[in-house]
C-alpha cells in the first residue's frame, strides 16, 4: 500500500498511483507556469499561495475521477489548474473579508502587503483561469460560469445572512454547498467529463463532489474549534475571532434557543463579546471544545460524508472508486 495526495489518501494499485502523481506534477508546474507575470511583482504575489502548499484536494478529485474514461486526455490537467487556481483566488479574497493574518502557515497576503493587493492578485488568477478554460470549450466555460456564479451566490448569503423565519443551520448549509460544494463537484465533474466518461457517470461523481465538499468544509469548521495547533493552515479560533457563524457555533445557538440552559446562554453571550481579546478567545475556545454542539458538528459532518460514499454506489467497482471512499472517511478523520 501507498500514501498519495492529502490526509495520507491510501492508493493500493501502483498504476493508479503513478497516474496521479503524475497527474499532480503536471498541475504543480501549470501553477507555476499559470501565475507567471511580466512584472515580478504580480508573479510574487500571485505565487504566495501556490508556493505555500496546500493539499491540493480538487486537482487530486480531478485526476481521480478522469480514471472512469481516459486518465490521459489531454483536458485533464489544464482542467485541475483552472480549479485550482480559482479556489486560490477566492482564498485571497476570502482573507481581506476575514481579516485573515494567516493562511496555509505563511502569513496572508493582505497581511504581507495589503488588502488591494491581495483582491487584485484573487482578480488576477481568476482571469489566468478564465484564459486556460477558454481553450477547453465552451461546454467547460458554462460549467465553471455556473459553478462561479454558486460560489459568490453562496459568499453573498454568508454576508447577508438568512432571511427572517429561516432555519440558520439550514441557511448555513445552503452557504457551504454554494461556497464549498460547488467547486469540489466541478473537480470531480471535469476530471469525468475531460476523460470522455459516460454521461451518468459524469453526473455521479458531481453528486459526490457535492456532497463531500460540504463534508470537507464542516470537518474544517470543526477543526477550528477543535485544533491545538495550526493543523488547518490558518490559526486555530481564526473564524470565532472574527464572528463568523461556523457550525459548531450555530448549533449551539440552536440548542440555546431549545433548551435555555444558562450555560448554553452565557457562552451565546461571551461569543457575542469582543473576541479579540486574547482572554476571552481562550475561553470561548475552551468552553466550545467541551461542549456537545461540537459533537454535533461532527456527526454533521459524517451525514455529508456518508451521503458522499453512498452517491457512488452506481459507480463500477475499481481503484479509484475505493481511493474517493476513502476520501469520505480522511474528511471524517479530520473532524476528529
Amino acid at each position: 500500500m501507498t500514501v498519495v495526495g492529502p490526509f495520507g489518501l491510501s492508493v493500493r494499485d501502483q498504476a493508479l498511483e503513478a497516474d496521479v502523481q503524475a497527474g499532480l506534477v503536471a498541475v504543480e508546474e501549470g501553477l507555476l507556469e499559470a501565475t507567471k507575470s511580466e512584472v515580478p511583482f504580480i508573479t510574487g504575489a500571485a505565487q504566495h499561495l501556490v508556493r505555500a502548499g496546500g493539499k491540493r484536494f480538487r486537482p487530486l478529485l480531478v485526476m481521480l475521477s478522469s480514471q472512469f474514461g481516459d486518465p490521459y486526455a489531454p483536458g485533464i490537467v489544464p482542467s485541475a489548474v483552472v480549479v485550482e487556481l480559482t479556489h486560490l483566488a477566492t482564498l485571497y479574497h476570502d482573507d481581506v473579508m476575514d481579516e485573515a493574518a494567516v493562511r496555509r502557515g505563511v502569513p496572508s497576503a493582505n497581511t504581507r502587503w495589503d488588502n488591494s493587493v491581495a483582491v487584485l492578485t484573487g482578480d488576477f488568477l481568476f482571469a489566468r483561469a478564465s484564459q486556460i478554460l477558454a481553450d477547453l470549450g465552451p461546454e467547460a466555460v458554462r460549467v465553471q460560469a455556473l459553478a462561479f456564479e454558486r460560489l459568490v451566490t453562496g459568499q453573498i448569503l454568508e454576508t447577508a445572512g438568512p432571511q427572517d423565519g429561516r432555519d440558520p443551520v439550514d441557511h448555513y448549509l445552503d452557504v457551504l454547498g454554494g461556497k464549498t460544494g460547488s467547486l469540489v463537484a466541478v473537480s470531480c465533474r471535469f476530471g469525468a467529463m475531460m476523460s470522455g466518461a459516460d454521461e451518468t457517470v459524469v453526473d455521479v461523481l458531481t453528486q459526490y463532489g457535492e456532497r463531500l465538499g460540504v463534508a470537507f468544509q464542516l470537518a474544517d469548521d470543526v477543526l477550528d474549534i477543535a485544533s491545538d495547533s495550526d493543523e488547518s493552515g490558518k490559526t486555530p479560533g481564526t473564524d470565532l475571532r472574527e464572528g463568523i457563524p461556523t457550525l459548531p457555533v450555530l448549533r449551539l445557538r440552536e440548542r440555546a434557543a431549545r433548551l435555555g440552559l444558562a450555560e448554553d446562554i452565557a457562552l451565546c453571550e461571551l461569543l457575542d463579546s469582543d473576541l479579540s481579546d486574547d482572554a476571552r478567545h481562550g475561553e470561548a475556545l475552551r468552553l466550545l471544545r467541551a461542549h456537545p454542539a461540537l459533537e454535533q458538528a461532527r456527526r454533521d459532518t459524517v451525514r455529508y460524508a456518508e451521503e458522499a460514499r453512498a452517491a457512488l454506489a452506481p459507480l463500477r467497482e475499481c481503484d479509484a472508486k475505493v481511493a474517493l471512499l476513502e476520501l469520505c472517511d480522511a474528511v471524517v478523520h479530520r473532524a476528529g
